[in-house]
């Protein structure tokens, strides 16, 4: 393989050891070399501005510049070059400043091969996909003509919050019908909360219907008619892709795998939902990546007001702009609740979507397995979800179209996975 061909990596850690140690184990590697090493941050940093290397391997404990300060500068000095934080430090705080710093990948020392490799790869891989992304969109303002005869892409809309319990599945499940309601236009929904998907209780799905388990082993061999057939069909006229029925599966599911199914969804659905998990796993920030719009779910408390501000300074470093990113106020009419002009100025930014509290419905439309927007469509919680729908279909806010029609149920199960 030709040097140009390789993954370029630096090395930054203040053990000779450790550095000796992962040359050696990148060296069995063909398509990996390293081309720098440092032995502390100042000198990382100046490394990494001479040689612009492709991934920056990154110690978080050093003496003269610590690793999070040195990410901070290269983030913004060699934004083209991804850093792997690596800590034997496991916690959620190094984790959440890593990110904040810049990191695209973090791991506890001691670490596997595997996982180094397949980490490097990962987030040379996600670079590579941006830096196409970033070229694509420059001639784009210039090639109307030409953009008139592309066949027409859709739309992704991704559900991420920082936290759980702000009601994220439910908005992101009814959003999705009320999209497909009034436009007309077909709609999927991805459970892309992988671990623990809660699509298929909310819409009372058979426990055997098929999910994307199913692509296991056949990811690389996937195309639109093999995606279509672990879809399941719902009632409302949507279609769902639902999230395996075990944790399990989730470590078989690649953020690759997952940037695949939502850019092969979009070729034949108007509309791709997308709801994610409280998480910046790879497989997260993967289908982040590949959202037009992330919606922010949050609620108007001091915690997920905190928590959002972290979030919005992570997808600041991960390059996301202000109409990538949207913010959604669930509950915004709870009582005790932070006020919306409050929150927006601690924010300084604009909080597009709201929905106000009810929770009454909500229950009784889970507990029957039919979204709210048909069970109890003349409802305010209903009315704010098809607003929200018609502000980013570019429809106006008017009546949606009737319903489908749900069949009888001869009761409700009470476990659907």
């Amino acid at each position: 393989m030709a040097d140009t061909d390789r993954i370029r990596i630096l090395v930054a850690d203040d053990i000779a050891d450790t550095r000796n140690n992962l040359a050696k184990l990148l060296g069995f590697e063909p398509d990996l070399t390293i081309v720098g090493s440092a032995a502390g941050g100042t000198e990382a940093v100046e490394l990494a501005k001479q040689l612009r290397p492709d991934v920056i391997l990154m110690d978080i404990n050093m003496p003269d510049m610590d690793g999070i300060t040195a990410t901070e500068i290269i983030a913004n000095a060699v934004p083209e070059s991804p850093i792997i934080m690596m800590s034997v430090q496991g916690e959620q705080d190094y984790l959440r400043r890593s990110m904040l710093a810049g990191a695209r990948e973090f791991l506890v020392k001691p670490f596997s091969a595997d996982e180094l490799v397949n980490a490097i790869r990962h987030v040379h891989e996600l670079e590579k996909v941006k830096r196409a992304r970033y070229a694509a969109a420059a001639p784009a303002a210039s090639g109307a003509t030409t953009a008139a005869h592309e066949p027409t892409r859709g739309q992704v809309f991704s559900f991420f919050a920082p936290k759980g319990g702000v009601g994220r599945t439910t908005i992101a499940t009814n959003l999705a019908v009320a999209l497909h309601q009034s436009t007309g236009k077909p709609v999927v929904l991805v459970d892309g909360s992988l671990p623990f998907g809660d699509v298929a209780v909310i819409l009372n799905i058979s426990p055997k219907a098929k999910t994307i388990a199913d692509l296991i082993g056949s990811f690389e061999s996937v195309d639109a008619d093999i995606l279509e057939s672990v879809l399941v069909q719902h009632s409302t006229g949507i279609k769902v892709l639902l999230a395996p029925p075990t944790p399990e599966s989730t470590e078989l599911i690649t953020g690759a795998h997952m940037k695949l199914v939502l850019d092969t969804l979009r070729e034949r659905y108007a509309y791709v939902i997308v709801d994610t998990w409280p998480s910046f796993q790879e497989q997260v920030l993967a289908m982040l990546d590949a959202s037009d719009v992330i919606l922010t779910l949050m609620t108007l408390e001091i915690t997920s007001l905190k928590n959002v501000k972290v979030f919005l300074d992570i997808a600041d470093k991960l390059g996301y702009d202000d109409q990538k990113l949207q913010l959604v106020a669930n509950r915004n009419d709870s009582s005790g609740g932070i006020k919306i002009g409050d929150i927006e100025a601690s924010l300084g930014r604009k909080i597009p979507h709201t929905i106000v509290s009810d929770g009454r419905t909500l229950v009784l439309a889970v507990n029957r397995g039919v979204p709210f927007i048909i069970s109890h469509k003349d409802t305010p919680v209903a009315r704010d979800v098809f607003a929200m729908a018609a502000k980013l279909s570019g429809a106006t806010a008017t009546a949606a179209a009737e319903p489908a029609k749900v069949p009888a149920r001869g009761g409700r199960r009470l476990f659907a996975r």
